[in-house]
């Protein structure tokens, strides 16, 4: 049983820490060392201080911080506890969309539950670092991002009647994106979604690292004798739901660059991929014809190795696949990414899964241009122009309890940080 409860948010008090959207800033993952600075500069009570600090101590340094601001009453907890409705207003090629969902606390789960389930692998490095800011705050400042089957659209329902007003909190960011809060603390409401996402299981779209640092914290806290029951909140994770079927979720590609091999052959790239797909060379736009290969459902990504001339790599046959990974479901053998990592990079350019993780020959990248400039410019050896991943195979891999390759899924916008957050204690 999916379990969501309300929570008492902790929320900046901008009469004291200033305006909202000088307070909030995109995932602390995304973000530049430059652009942290520059967060600060422009406010320093922005959320960057507690989510990504720096310094010899900079997990102590986040604990004392969020202790000060506590004390000034720059951040102080609703006085209720309720659900937070938020929706992101953005322009993908020309087209306006919107997202919406809610904010509640959920009960963490074990994967091996099937409630709570993830679609991609996680760094051990990572999840270290968010377990030591969890010890030194005991807070979630971010929200991990999940998506569920809403068939009857009985929740989004209840979020579009509650959030048909005026929201409590509206500005937009310096990228240009909307964002809308609506707070919710009426009780029977909140019991009517909680009491239907009870038969729904939550699919993670972003915070893999996070998600499982939670459960090892709440671990950590059993351990330590400090839960001793389950309505600790150390058993929650603060968490954004979403439907699945949302009409404004937008999913973009990660390209893969290939840099820094030891030798780099064109010819015989191309000369070994011909044994798994028809190869076509093009010149001119490169991003329609990959479109229109996805849309009739077959498995195609770009080879680009510069000089503006690119190779379209269609796959012959997916019985390949099914000889190389038996025991993987259709729906990971079926993935542009599986057949892209399988059959070209780790056969092909000899680039194991290690490898990959540690982006030793290998690094990611969203924007299309950044990919093409990084071969023209001699960083990379070739990169891989890739379409997007579906919403519906996200959902399938996690059904089948396996994890896509790192960076298969880019879910866009991002969720910012600093409108609300979970103090545990």
């Amino acid at each position: 049983m999916l379990q969501v409860k309300p929570f008492r948010a902790m929320r900046f008090n901008t009469q004291k820490a200033g305006t909202i959207s000088s307070l909030c800033c995109p995932p602390y993952d995304i973000i530049s060392e430059e652009q942290r600075k520059a967060y600060i500069a422009a406010n320093e009570h922005n959320i960057i201080r507690l989510e990504l600090p720096r310094g010899e101590t900079p997990y102590e340094t986040a604990g004392a911080t969020l202790k000060e601001w506590l004390a000034e009453g720059v951040l102080a907890q609703d006085d209720k506890a309720g659900i937070y409705l938020y929706e992101e207003e953005f322009t993908v090629k020309g087209e306006t969309k919107r997202v919406k969902g809610f904010i509640s606390l959920v009960k963490l789960e074990e994967f091996e539950k099937e409630i709570i389930l993830p679609h991609e692998e996680t760094l051990s490095k990572a999840k270290a670092d968010r377990f030591n800011l969890m010890s030194s705050t005991y807070c979630n400042f971010s929200q991990i991002y999940s998506l569920y089957f809403d068939e009857n659209r009985k929740v989004a329902t209840i979020i579009e009647r509650l959030s048909a007003g005026r929201p409590d909190v509206e500005f937009t960011a310096e990228d240009g994106i909307v964002h809308r809060l609506w707070c919710v603390y009426e009780q029977e409401e909140i019991n009517a979604v909680a009491k239907l996402m009870e038969d729904k299981k939550a699919y993670i779209a972003d915070g893999h690292h996070r998600y499982e640092t939670a459960l090892n914290f709440r671990n950590h806290l059993r351990e330590q004798g400090v839960i001793t029951d389950d309505s600790h909140l150390g058993n929650y994770v603060m968490m954004m739901l979403v439907n699945m079927e949302h009409e404004g979720l937008v999913v973009f590609p990660t390209h893969r660059i290939v840099k820094n091999l030891a030798s780099f052959d064109e010819q015989a790239v191309l000369h070994a991929c011909e044994q798994y797909f028809d190869i076509e060379t093009k010149q001119g736009d490169m991003q329609a014809p990959l479109e229109e290969k996805y849309n009739q459902g077959k498995k195609s990504f770009v080879l680009y190795t510069g000089k503006k001339e690119w190779r379209q790599l269609t796959l012959k046959d997916d019985k390949v696949m099914t000889e190389l990974l038996p025991e993987m479901s259709e729906a990971y053998k079926n993935l542009d990414v599986s057949i892209l990592h399988t059959l070209v990079l780790e056969r092909i350019f000899g680039i194991d899964k290690e490898n990959m993780a540690n982006q030793v020959n290998l690094r990611y990248t969203r924007d299309f241009d950044e990919a093409i400039e990084a071969v023209d410019g001699g960083e990379a050896n070739c990169a891989f122009i890739i379409n997007p991943t579906r919403v519906s195979e996200i959902a399938a891999v996690a059904e089948a309890k396996e994890k896509m390759p790192q960076k298969s899924t880019y879910f866009y916008p991002k969720l910012i940080t600093g409108l609300v957050m979970n103090k545990l204690q």
